[in-house]
């Protein structure tokens, strides 16, 4: 039970982060979510986001810096292999699921819904 208190607090605490910097700041959409790929891999490579991913679990892997940890984590892994091929593949390794998915779900909400244009 305890883990999803701790998922909840995290993932919320991302969410009402990045919402409380788009109200205040001005921010756009399109820049927060820059910004939020930006931190989570600039977590990753520090080593800071191994450890919130596990207090948090999906709390902290489901919001968007997960992917940019989820990026940076499979260049990491791929670092010491030979070329530019491997690491281009080892960032896909891990975020390949996510972004798989991602443009399934897109693909069945298009045929879902209707466009308001």
């Amino acid at each position: 039970m305890m883990d999803y208190v701790m998922a909840f607090i995290v993932g919320g605490a991302i969410c009402a982060i990045a919402q409380s910097l788009m109200d205040i700041g001005k921010i756009s959409q399109m820049k927060m979510m820059s910004l939020l790929v930006a931190v989570g891999a600039i977590l990753g490579i520090s080593g800071i986001y191994d450890r919130l991913i596990a207090i948090a679990g999906a709390g902290a892997s489901l919001p968007i810096t997960g992917f940019g940890y989820f990026l940076i984590k499979g260049v990491l892994v791929q670092k010491e292999s030979n070329g530019w091929l491997a690491i281009g593949a080892g960032m896909f390794q891990f975020a390949g699921a996510i972004l798989s998915f991602t443009i399934v779900l897109s693909f069945f909400t298009a045929l879902i819904c209707r466009p308001k244009g």
